[in-house]
């Protein structure tokens, strides 16, 4: 149990770029740190896009600019922790805006509910999953189904969790996923047919709110902006 249930908002953001979710979290985040909105769980699918993060090493995005150029991949540095990942279409992200004062500020508690809320949310699907000692995120049978990479600004978490529903599995091969060398699986793959984002959100959403005790209140991304005073969302 973690704590009194308390409200917070659940966004679904849908399809969005990278750069505009990445902007729409460092606004929010400044609004919880201020105390102007409660915690807050976006939800989105991002066009293809690679991430580093503050400990990445450019010798794990594999491909050449030329070839992700091709691809029509970007490239971001950002300040979560972990290495390269790989976001992209068929994948389900999730950004939890949280206040870890009802954490205790423990940060490593916080990313193990993030996996287990995780680990539950594959059950529906006759998926065992499992968290691997030493390696963030969630496995299954040695290989990743979903990563997990977060920061934390005074007290205030941003970026999250990337679990794989259907995507494009030949994008991973463009990087070294994580830094870890370690191959990527996807639920569509291990079922054997075709899993949508719409099937899983929900899902996803219901474990996060039992596993964080936190009651989500659908929150429309036009009536956020509304709620934080703007209309767009500077990169």
């Amino acid at each position: 149990m973690v704590g009194t249930m308390r409200t917070a908002w659940l966004v679904e953001c849908n399809r969005m770029a990278y750069r505009d979710a990445w902007a729409l979290q460092r606004a929010l985040v400044a609004a919880r740190q201020a105390e102007q909105v409660p915690d807050v769980l976006l939800t989105v699918e991002h066009p293809p896009v690679i991430t580093v993060g503050r400990a990445g090493r450019a010798s794990n995005v594999l491909a050449s600019p030329e070839m992700l150029g091709a691809h029509g991949i970007e490239v971001h540095q950002v300040e979560r922790g972990g290495d390269v990942t790989y976001h992209g279409p068929g994948q389900l992200v999730g950004y939890p805006i949280v206040n870890l004062r009802a954490l205790d500020e423990d940060v490593v508690r916080y990313v193990r509910l993030l996996e287990a809320s995780l680990i539950v949310s594959l059950e529906p699907w006759g998926i065992a999953a499992e968290r691997l000692r030493g390696f963030p995120g969630v496995w299954v049978g040695g290989e990743k189904i979903a990563a997990i990479g977060i920061a934390v600004k005074r007290r205030v978490t941003m970026h999250g969790f990337a679990l794989n529903v259907d995507p494009v599995l030949a994008h991973f091969e463009l990087i070294n996923p994580c830094g870890l060398g370690k191959p990527v699986t996807s639920m569509a793959r291990l079922v054997g047919h075709a899993v949508t984002l719409d099937e899983v959100r929900p899902v996803v959403a219901r474990a996060l709110s039992e596993t964080l005790q936190v009651a989500l209140e659908p929150m429309p991304v036009d009536e956020l902006r509304a709620r934080l005073g703007v209309t767009t969302f500077p990169s």
